[in-house]
């Protein structure tokens, strides 16, 4: 069974972009003759470390995506291991984070969202607006004249 995985990992600062491209096909091969596939490869570029590492302060991150069987990712954690251009290597499965993105994405695309409905136009929204209005402020005048009378007795009795 395959599986995603991304395997990041450093190379040496001194090593020229010929021998980076020579090595990135060198650990695709093993990938594809292994019985996995490369969906993609970046190269992040030279950057600093975040602390020193068998003496280099940056190195050239280089990431691949693959879907592989476990097996084949062992062996090629391996070889990335004896090899000396390589500083740092990290491996992350990430098929089980692609499940619970991709079933938040579904989930999220059953409800329909507020900013999604239909706009009503403004004149039709006033329209409906301006005969609601006026019987709401002729029921409040008669309600405050009796507040206000209420309000001098308690004045009074102080």
């Amino acid at each position: 069974m395959n599986r995603s995985y991304e395997v990041m990992f450093i190379v040496r600062p001194d090593v020229d972009e010929a021998e980076l491209d020579k090595l990135i096909e060198t650990f695709s091969g093993y990938v594809t003759t292994g019985g996995g596939t490369i969906r993609s490869t970046e190269k992040m570029g030279r950057r600093r470390l975040a602390y020193t590492v068998n003496k280099f302060n940056d190195g050239f991150y280089l990431l691949l995506i693959i879907e592989a069987p476990a097996s084949l990712i062992s062996e090629l954690e391996r070889r990335l291991r004896v090899s000396e251009q390589v500083i740092k290597f990290i491996t992350v499965r990430t098929d089980e984070e692609d499940k619970r993105v991709a079933k938040i994405k579904k989930h999220r695309d059953a409800h329909v969202k507020r900013s999604a409905l239909p706009q009503v136009n403004a004149e039709a929204a006033a329209a409906t607006e301006a005969p609601v209005a006026a019987p709401a402020a002729v029921a409040a005048e008669p309600v405050a004249e009796p507040a206000a009378e209420a309000a001098e007795p308690v004045a009074a009795q102080v």
